[in-house]
């Protein structure tokens, strides 16, 4: 029993606690060896006057009654854990009886009829039996957590007190000769315990300190952790506008622009009219090519708050990407707000330093029953192209003839790809002559196309198809190749009187792809062709926003190469132009042609065009002349170089070649 109860696993303890429980245990032992004393001791001579064996069956019994007091010990300070706790509570049980046994052996001495010792000793072998079997049964369930001993043991030391008090008065009042013992050991047991209770007091003041760090640590730690919920609401609510709103401007995106749309279309039912309008920044890339990015995005900026100002309330304004915005109108007079938002944006902008003044295109769709938020946008960006290819500047509202525009461009998109790989292409040359002798001085290469089931298309048809599908690149490198080849043939069979030059149109769209002058290069190395003899024609718009076009012009007049600006006076016409283009002629617009035979305020453009060509040193052509009235008063007013109808209509190259070749003389 002694080893099984030395093998009990114990609880682990701080110092203290190992101090607090040392002295409970001395007080028990002290507390059990004073009862014991005063039990023993008026027996002793009795015990030990007879034979050997009562003797030793005396000693036998306290010792006995020692180990079960040492059993109750071990078990109560234990506690439980992987012990199960009713096994332990029957070990304490055996150690209670075995103890109390003990202790009424030596009083029963005399009266041996009351003994119960014989009856004692198989009640606690059951009772040791059953604690075994209740530990084995438990042996499957997992180990519960070691607690400390609870608050039944706290008073086990005041008791103890008590009983030692008790005991010595009983000594007293009995005049028993052990009361010098006795009251040694309730003076011992009080000591003990008064030790203990000085070491509790202080554990527990030490145990408050504790306490108090811990709660200002947890008050500290409450205090961090709030900060760090407010920062992860604020960041929750940042991510939250970032994933909903345009990080540039703070517009709402497209995805809660979306949204917004399909939430007014389900409100038409009630009677609240909307509209989608989408609007792009004309000319948006060139200032942002020659300005920077940062002048660029001051700009978008700049425009957000534009429209934002500008929109009645309860509208929504978002950004596409790019320079594309949108917005969601209620109500019905939008075309006001549209008409407001472009005489806004006509205004000098103020960005990162400079005055910009931007126009937009807008395409206004009105919403119907059934559509959807792709739909309606879908319709505005249509009538959004439509205003551009209108002249920019503009806004349109959507009419169903323009899907079928854009359905025939489509179309003749498509169309327009095979023609560029079966040859269904081919170019003619309008003459460009000198007024003065009637001479041709060069001619200007136009594009023509024979559809196989269609006949003949215009160029005003296919022209714009390509540009917006981008087909107007392969179409110019084909023509300004074709242009460079016949131009090398006429050179080789016509020699002097081969056209001084060859004019070919480049769009915008060419002048901003990448590597633009080196293509040139490519074909006129490939061809033969002196630079000297190229022109090529750009309108105004596409270079007044300087940037890559304007670059790309002077690396072709690196080359060599002349620049055209065509349809002059038609556009943004500023002499700043003529100053920071690397220009060498100017086509004057046959608009103005047209009236020069009218006299008066009439003939002043044309006139202070002539006079600006010759103050800048450049060549003038004439386009559009019809009547020889017309050719006349140009020729008075000084110009030299013209074409038109009066002169001749475009040529196929033959016809070039014939016009130029003297006819054989007379046998």
């Amino acid at each position: 029993m002694m080893i099984g109860l030395l093998r009990i696993p114990g609880i682990r303890r701080t110092g203290a606690a190992w101090t607090r429980f040392g002295l409970d245990i001395a007080t028990v032992i002290v507390t059990t060896l004073t009862f014991a004393w005063h039990l023993v001791y008026p027996r002793w001579e009795t015990w030990f006057a007879g034979s050997a064996g009562g003797t030793w069956s005396a000693l036998a019994v306290v010792a006995g009654g020692f180990i079960c007091v040492f059993a109750f010990i071990k078990v109560a300070f234990t506690g439980t854990g992987p012990i199960d706790r009713r096994a332990l509570h029957l070990l304490a049980l055996t150690g209670a009886v075995g103890a109390g046994g003990g202790s009424l052996a030596p009083l029963l001495a005399s009266r041996p009829h009351l003994n119960a010792g014989h009856l004692i000793l198989p009640a606690t072998c059951l009772v040791l039996c059953l604690a075994a079997d209740r530990q084995l049964r438990a042996a499957g369930v997992p180990p519960a957590p070691v607690p400390l001993p609870g608050r039944r043991l706290s008073v086990m030391p005041y008791a103890a007190v008590v009983a030692t008090g008790g005991l010595l008065l009983v000594s007293a009042v009995q005049g028993t000769p052990d009361h010098v013992v006795v009251a040694a050991g309730a003076v011992t047991v009080t000591v003990l315990v008064a030790a203990r209770q000085i070491i509790a007091l202080r554990d527990n003041a030490a145990l408050l300190q504790q306490l108090d760090a811990r709660l200002h640590d947890n008050a500290r730690l409450v205090r961090q952790l709030d900060s760090r919920l407010r920062d992860l609401h604020t960041y929750q609510r940042k991510l939250a506008h970032q994933a909903s709103h345009d990080a540039l401007t703070g517009l709402a995106n497209r995805t809660v622009f979306g949204s917004a749309t399909t939430d007014a279309l389900a409100r038409m039912a009630d009677g609240t009219a909307a509209s989608v309008a989408v609007i792009d920044l004309d000319n948006f890339k060139g200032i942002n090519d020659e300005l920077g990015h940062a002048v660029g995005d001051a700009l978008l900026r700049a425009a957000a708050e534009v429209l934002t100002g500008c929109v009645p309330p309860g509208s929504t304004v978002a950004r596409l990407g790019g320079d594309e915005y949108a917005l969601l109108l209620r109500g019905t007079d939008h075309e006001r707000t549209l008409h407001t938002i472009t005489t806004a944006l006509r205004r000098p902008l103020h960005c990162a330093g400079h005055d910009l003044v931007v126009e937009a295109s807008i395409g206004l769709a009105p919403a119907r029953p059934g559509d959807t938020a792709a739909e309606l946008l879908r319709r505005a960006d249509v009538a959004m192209y439509e205003a551009k290819h209108q002249g920019k500047g503009r806004f349109r509202v959507y009419t169903c003839a323009m899907d079928q525009r854009g359905a025939e461009q489509a179309r003749v998109a498509a169309d327009l790809r095979t023609a560029l790989d079966t040859g269904q292409l081919h170019l003619v040359y309008q003459p460009i002559v000198d007024i003065t002798d009637g001479s041709l001085h060069g001619v200007e290469a136009l594009v023509r196309w024979d559809h196989p089931e269609r006949g003949p298309v215009p160029p005003a048809e296919f022209i714009p198809a390509a540009e917006r599908t981008g087909l107007i690149v392969p179409l110019g490198g084909w023509i300004l190749a074709e242009a460079c080849a016949q131009a090398v043939r006429w050179q080789r069979r016509l020699g002097a009187a081969a056209p001084e030059t060859v004019s070919v149109n480049v769009s915008a769209r060419q002048l901003r792809e990448a590597g633009f002058a080196d293509d040139v290069a490519a074909v006129l190395h490939r061809t033969g062709l002196p630079a000297r003899h190229l022109t090529v024609e750009v309108t105004e718009t596409a270079v007044f926003d300087g940037g890559a076009a304007v670059d790309a012009l002077r690396a072709l007049k690196d080359l060599g190469v002349a620049v055209a600006l065509d349809d002059f006076g038609t556009g943004h016409s500023s002499l700043g132009l003529l100053r920071t283009c690397p220009v060498d002629l100017l086509k004057v617009d046959k608009s103005f042609v047209d009236t020069v035979t009218h006299g008066g305020e009439h003939a002043v453009i044309a006139a202070a065009l002539i006079d600006i060509s010759n103050g800048l040193h450049l060549r003038a052509v004439a386009e559009g002349v019809e009547t020889a009235e017309q050719a006349a008063e140009l020729r008075r007013l000084g110009y030299r170089y013209a074409q038109g109808y009066h002169y001749a209509r475009p040529l196929p190259p033959d016809a070039v070649t014939a016009l130029q070749t003297p006819a054989p003389a007379a046998a």
